[in-house]
């Protein structure tokens, strides 16, 4: 399987103010798997998003930066609200599995010692790892949101030898800071199962509109 971009409609850790007439020029390109954060729109506005992306047969995302029980639950509310396909993002808590289990989501939680907002991922490769794989294990969860490239140390190697051995156990996202084809040679290398690209996108960093851009992500990674 090649890694499937996650297109995220969100820019520094925020969905931005125009997310729905972004996803209306750019609904019909190649990417099936979008999603956003829960700051930045309205309930409303977040409502209706998702309900079109459902409609043209996306699989929907929503990452939860947050890190207390508190902050977590509510951004997991969102989720359920909107009726999301996926819960990404968030620590995890038993009441936040809880809660999205029973709406019929699917959990990605981070893993890592993850803190502020854009998210920065400390501690060790080794403690990542094994987290990972524990929470898999526990059957608690249904797949990793590994914020590889917000990583203070080798982000390449994490990605990589975290894959590798959590990757058997359940699916991995490789989210934040993918911003560049060496990246995207990273990411297909790692061979996880999706990975997220939103900034970088309005950053222009792939050259183009919005939707050429992703279309030449979704090429470029189906070529690898």
């Amino acid at each position: 399987m090649k890694p499937e971009l996650i297109v995220m409609l969100t820019h520094n850790d925020r969905t931005v103010e125009n997310a729905i007439e972004i996803y209306r020029e750019c609904r019909n390109s190649k990417a099936k798997f979008w999603g956003f954060k829960e700051v930045g729109l309205p309930i409303g506005k977040m409502k209706e998003l998702c309900a079109m992306m459902k409609a043209d047969g996306k699989t929907t995302f929503l990452e939860i930066v947050a890190y207390t029980e508190e902050e977590c639950l509510a951004g997991a509310q969102y989720a359920v609200d909107c009726g999301f396909d996926y819960l990404m993002g968030t620590m995890y808590f038993d009441s936040v599995r809880d809660l999205v289990k029973n709406a019929g989501i699917k959990y990605m939680p981070f893993v890592g010692d993850v803190r502020d907002r854009p998210s920065v991922v400390y501690g060790t490769i080794e403690d990542t790892i094994k987290e990972g794989v524990e929470l898999l294990k526990s059957g608690k969860v249904d797949g990793i949101d590994l914020l590889g490239y917000r990583f203070v140390g080798d982000a390449v190697k994490l990605n990589h030898d975290f894959v590798e051995t959590v990757q058997p156990y359940g699916p991995v996202c490789l989210a934040g800071s993918v911003s560049s084809y060496q990246r995207l040679d990273e990411v297909a290398y790692a061979g996880s199962w999706a990975f997220t690209i939103g900034g970088a996108f309005f950053e222009n960093k792939f050259e183009g509109t919005f939707a050429e851009q992703i279309d030449k992500v979704v090429q470029y990674m189906a070529a690898k």
